[in-house]
């Protein structure tokens, strides 16, 4: 059933010909797919159950993917490619892997289902009677008008998550401007330096009534520092925004254009080596340097910056009176006791920042995974040929958001929130990085020529952070298996 992949084809390095500033975008894309998921829903949730006593794995958890998104990076300007390519060539049987960890995503619409709440919440209020199912509709709606308006699907992708950080950065700075104080910056020193503090897991979160409706395990916990970022497949976007971006290789590679709009259509092709020649290890030089900075500004500077303001604000407002959300209005929670401080104008303004970095996951996320899903089928599978790249690209689209409806509407029957299904989505993904990120790792330094290879500073965080998401998954099916003999 799975099809051969061509070998890389050999050409040189393309010269950059652009200042840095007119190649902003793929780390701020990447950026805003991490916001509305560990940044916004899960660190401010687990603040308002311990604290700052665990802000020091959040550093950690997205300070590593830095790493593994520089690597990323580098296979993409050598080769062009996504990574899936390259990890099909060493092990084939991955493919089954990535494609059964995306079906099962597409049934844990999250971030639809929590910015639709957040819309309707924002124009009628909390408790309005129209069912989640019908806003997550709506969400997937804009994201569609989005993502086929343009000639060029990454360019509204981009400009549009670029617009929504604008709006997330500048709200935030200004709630914490409101609400800040020298005692909770110090509380959240104390919690970024404390390391490997842990509270007694699990954590129990009592009603009212003294009885206990929810926990922090340690698997969500450890779900939260995998969602500490991108996460996931999402830190495999990059190589795909790069390529769009016509960085290094990826200028050789066609752009995927939207079928809405007439065009020519090019299909895709396997990716480059350069020679190893000094004119391409100087260019090589240039474009790396790019991913660095483009990665340490845009996603490790500016996600940091957001998670902890997003923290900020959780341990101001909802950790002093005890109050942990209900896993179904974390965001209305936060935004309706800024209220008491800031007055309706703040929660006004919490439910704009809240929407718009949910939207941003939400967008990044339906973009990133409809195209890592398109490539999968075009390029491992013979029935993967019926169709162009770019017509997957639409009926994958479209799957997606009719599936995340339907999920939305059957889970909501079974109490299943918004925060249920980010838990089990960082879970999976958990188990997913503990396969690529040591994959992409040994492909850097195995297929790629001596002078593209990473250094030894990159070597020990990669090997850090493999060791981290392997032990994870190890944890994990331990526990299940003493659960069920037990």
């Amino acid at each position: 059933m799975l099809i051969p992949i061509q070998p890389l084809k050999q050409a040189d390095l393309p010269e950059r010909d652009k200042p840095m500033l007119k190649m902003i975008g793929p780390g701020v894309v990447i950026a805003g797919l991490a916001i509305g998921s560990g940044e916004l829903i899960m660190w401010p949730w687990i603040t308002s159950v311990v604290g700052a006593q665990l802000l020091w794995a959040a550093a950690i958890g997205i300070f590593l993917q830095l790493w593994v998104n520089i690597e990323i990076g580098r296979w993409s300007i050598v080769t062009g490619e996504s990574p899936f390519t390259g990890m099909a060539r060493v092990i084939k049987l991955t493919v089954y892997a990535f494609v059964f960890v995306i079906v099962v995503g597409k049934f844990l619409p999250g971030w639809a289902r929590e910015t639709g709440i957040a819309l309707r919440d924002l124009i009628f209020g909390p408790g309005h009677h129209s069912p989640p199912w019908l806003w997550t509709a709506i969400v997937f709606a804009l994201v569609a008008a989005i993502l086929f308006g343009p000639k060029v699907i990454y360019t509204a992708v981009e400009r549009c998550i670029m617009g929504l950080i604008l709006v997330i950065v500048v709200g935030l700075i200004y709630v914490v401007w409101e609400i800040g104080s020298v005692e909770i910056f110090m509380e959240m020193w104390n919690g970024l330096v404390s390391f490997f503090s842990f509270p007694d897991f699990p954590v129990d979160v009592l009603a009212d009534d003294g009885s206990v409706r929810d926990q922090l395990t340690f698997n969500r916990f450890f779900g939260a520092v995998v969602f500490a970022g991108a996460g996931g497949l999402g830190n495999l976007y990059y190589a795909y925004y790069l390529r769009e971006k016509n960085i290094g290789m990826g200028a050789l590679m066609p752009s995927l254009m939207s079928p809405a709009h007439k065009h020519e259509i090019k299909e895709m092709d396997t990716g480059y080596l350069y020679a190893d020649t000094p004119e391409n290890r100087r260019r090589f030089k240039d474009w790396f340097r790019y991913v660095v900075l483009d990665q340490t500004l845009f996603f490790w500077l500016l996600g940091s910056f957001t998670m902890f303001l997003f923290i900020f604000g959780a341990l101001a407002v909802l950790h002093p009176i005890g109050l942990v959300p209900d896993r179904a209005s974390l965001v209305w929670d936060l935004a309706s006791i800024l209220e008491q401080s800031m007055g309706t104008f703040g929660r006004y303004l919490f439910l704009i920042v809240g929407m718009a970095a949910l939207f941003s996951t939400q967008l990044g996320g339906v973009d990133g995974g409809s195209r890592i899903f398109a490539e999968l089928l075009h390029t491992n599978f013979k029935f993967g040929r019926w169709l162009k790249l770019e017509q997957w690209y639409l009926v994958l689209v479209g799957t997606t958001m009719v599936i995340g409806v339907f999920s939305v509407w059957f889970f909501g029957r079974y109490d299943i929130a918004g925060l249920d299904f980010l838990f089990i989505a960082a879970l999976m993904s958990g188990f997913v990085m503990a396969v690529y990120v040591p994959m992409i790792l040994y492909m850097n330094l195995t297929k790629l020529p001596k002078s593209a290879r990473p250094g030894w500073i990159n070597i020990v965080f990669m090997v850090l952070a493999s060791a981290m998401y392997i032990a994870f998954a190890g944890y994990t099916i331990y526990t299940k298996v003493v659960d069920v003999l037990t």
